[in-house]
């Protein structure tokens, strides 16, 4: 003999109206992350601005959340083949010495693994901007490797360091990365993102984001280059050490 239990007819009805509640938050989170993805893919960085806004103001924090670039030990951390590839071509293109640049190529690395980003694209757009000039300065004051202008990113230093910091190049490439990083994430995509970081937001032929997107595809074919030069290379040593 089996017994039944009969719930109550109101309990009956809450236990409906919570299904239908969750359905419908099913729902608007479905419909916010297709267009979410939507914007991201298309670089429309108003359609993202307009889904931010139906967000909780906690969700909202969440979203504008900036990642931490922690300090890496130049010193201990090794340097990709790729990326010693890369500035092995930096190193003639813009003479400048192997030893000068590996710090730099290393905190790109570093911060780069951090924040999702390319190193790559942090090494073109140092290319661009300063030609890896750690003591450069542009009219308006920006300063450094990645011509970070310091008026607008202090919070982003060290607690401990001063103004003079943003040309020390480890701590300029680290700071100019989370820039970087922000100016893509606020603007819902790469091309956009590069545009507000080279302050070129109004020009509608990208100019800025195209030069370096294309200073990074030459030292991806540089890379390429120099693995396929190392491969031949190998591939005829081995027959004469066979023989």
């Amino acid at each position: 003999m089996f017994t039944s239990t009969v719930f109550p007819s109101s309990m009956l009805r809450l236990s409906a109206v919570a299904s239908s509640l969750f359905q419908k938050f099913l729902m608007l989170a479905g419909v916010f992350f297709v267009l979410a993805l939507v914007g991201v893919q298309s670089g429309n960085p108003t359609m993202l601005g307009g889904l931010k806004s139906l967000l909780p103001i906690s969700a909202e924090a969440a979203f504008d959340e900036e990642p931490d670039v922690e300090d890496v030990d130049v010193a201990s951390e090794a340097l990709s083949a790729r990326m010693r590839g890369a500035m092995d071509y930096v190193s003639r293109r813009y003479h400048v010495s192997a030893e000068a640049l590996e710090p730099i190529f290393v905190t790109a690395q570093s911060a780069g693994r951090q924040l999702h980003l390319d190193p790559l694209l942090i090494i073109a757009v140092i290319g661009i901007e300063s030609r890896f000039n750690p003591f450069s300065e542009s009219v308006v004051g920006a300063k450094g490797l990645m011509q970070v202008v310091p008026r607008y990113h202090q919070d982003k230093l060290p607690e401990d360091a001063d103004q003079a910091a943003f040309l020390n190049p480890v701590i300029n490439v680290q700071v100019g990365a989370r820039v970087l990083q922000e100016s893509i994430r606020r603007n819902g995509g790469l091309e956009s993102g590069l545009q507000q970081f080279g302050g070129a937001v109004t020009d509608p032929e990208r100019r800025y984001a195209s030069k370096v997107l294309a200073e990074k595809q030459r030292l991806e074919q540089a890379v390429q280059h120099l693995r396929a030069g190392r491969n031949t290379q190998a591939a005829v040593a081995a027959p004469s050490k066979a023989g």
